[in-house]
């Protein structure tokens, strides 16, 4: 106990003096030691004598990286902010890629939704196919029953390589799901055939069951869409507008005298429409969460626009608020999707246990109405 009292008064002296600087100075024990990689010398490769022939290949512990910025670089690396991940992976990756699970394939698209289905539209009527039905709200659409002469010269032979008889008819049925991150879409691809001459209605599957068509279908369709993404394919903005835009829209009002808006029956569908419709509106769309399907917005600011860039004078004097400021002014509510019953409906609230004003939540379900047209 003695030893440490001892021990804990020398090292009390020892802070307390002013020439310290061999403990925590630039050159002391304790010293920060955060940079020191960058005083490292790369040194030439270690060489085995020559009597030893045969030898396990020797490879670097710790190999320095291609990508090195500067290695004459002095002074502390600030090291910089991640960036988005979907700004990562399309970086690195193509806009359409394979997914595999089993025997099934789709195709995973850093595009949401909207701008997937023009695309897959316009391959299966390149290649002959004829459009039967198609239902933008929930992202499916099939095509008529028809024989492979029927189909360019090129899916023909798809169709007679997968086992398609001469004598069969074959459509096709492609859904179009927002994917697990957001503005991301999968898409999945479901043959069927029949006997030509045939009138049975043959109905769709949920697994496949010409496995080699479906991943040819996929396969021919990744390709085009590649092609198209890497020439800048653009996107019918009617078509991404329809899209999402839901069947039915209507504003109402619940037991409570609550302003209430209807969209559809969807909750994919609407949550893209009503988060399109918000971005349109006069206010700002601060956070959003899809679990719980919640957009937040601030009425007190205006909705940011993308690419732009402050003016001369207003960078020159300062004019952009700080964060006391949007604070002081901010007036936030929270725009709710649920799901009740066969119907979607879109309420505005202050907090989780309180409604927005009449006034206010009616203003904002206006909005969102007359941007879903």
């Amino acid at each position: 106990m003695k030893r440490l009292a001892g021990l804990s008064a020398l090292a009390l002296i020892i802070s307390s003096t002013s020439g310290c600087g061999w403990i925590w100075g630039p050159e002391g024990y304790f010293r920060d030691r955060g940079s020191d990689y960058l005083e490292a010398q790369q040194t030439a490769p270690m060489q085995l004598p020559p009597d030893v022939s045969t030898a396990k290949r020797l490879d670097p512990l710790l190999p320095i990286p291609r990508n090195v910025a500067d290695d004459t670089a002095k002074g502390e690396y600030i090291v910089p902010r991640p960036q988005p991940l979907s700004a990562s992976a399309s970086a690195d990756a193509s806009a359409y890629s394979l997914q595999k699970s089993g025997d099934s394939r789709s195709i995973l698209a850093q595009t949401p939704p909207a701008e997937v289905w023009p695309v897959a539209v316009q391959f299966f009527q390149d290649n002959g196919f004829r459009l039967d039905e198609q239902r933008p709200q929930t992202g499916e659409f099939t095509t008529t029953w028809q024989h492979s002469d029927e189909l360019s010269a090129a899916m023909a032979k798809r169709l007679s390589a997968a086992g398609v008889g001469a004598d069969s008819e074959t459509r096709v049925r492609v859904r179009i799901e927002p994917g697990v991150q957001r503005n991301t879409s999968e898409v999945y691809v479901v043959s069927a055939e029949r006997p030509a001459g045939s009138t049975a209605n043959v109905d769709f599957t949920n697994r496949s069951v010409n496995t080699g068509l479906d991943a040819a279908l996929v396969d021919d369709m990744l390709a085009s869409m590649s092609r198209t993404s890497e020439k800048g394919g653009s996107v019918s903005m009617l078509a991404s507008r329809d899209f999402d835009t839901p069947s039915r829209v209507s504003l109402t009002e619940d037991g409570s005298g609550n302003p209430v808006l209807n969209v559809g029956s969807d909750l994919d569908r609407a949550w893209s429409s009503v988060g399109r419709a918000l971005e349109q509106g006069e206010w700002r769309v601060e956070d959003i969460n899809r679990s719980l399907g919640l957009y937040y917005i601030n009425l007190a600011e205006k909705a940011e626009k993308k690419d732009e860039k402050p003016g001369f004078f207003s960078g020159l004097f300062g004019s952009k608020p700080d964060k006391e400021e949007v604070e002081a002014r901010a007036e936030r509510y929270q725009v709710r999707l649920s799901k009740v019953g066969e119907n979607v409906q879109v309420t505005v609230e202050k907090n989780i246990n309180t409604v927005a004003p009449a006034d206010v939540a009616r203003k904002v379900l206006s909005v969102i109405q007359d941007n879903l047209g």
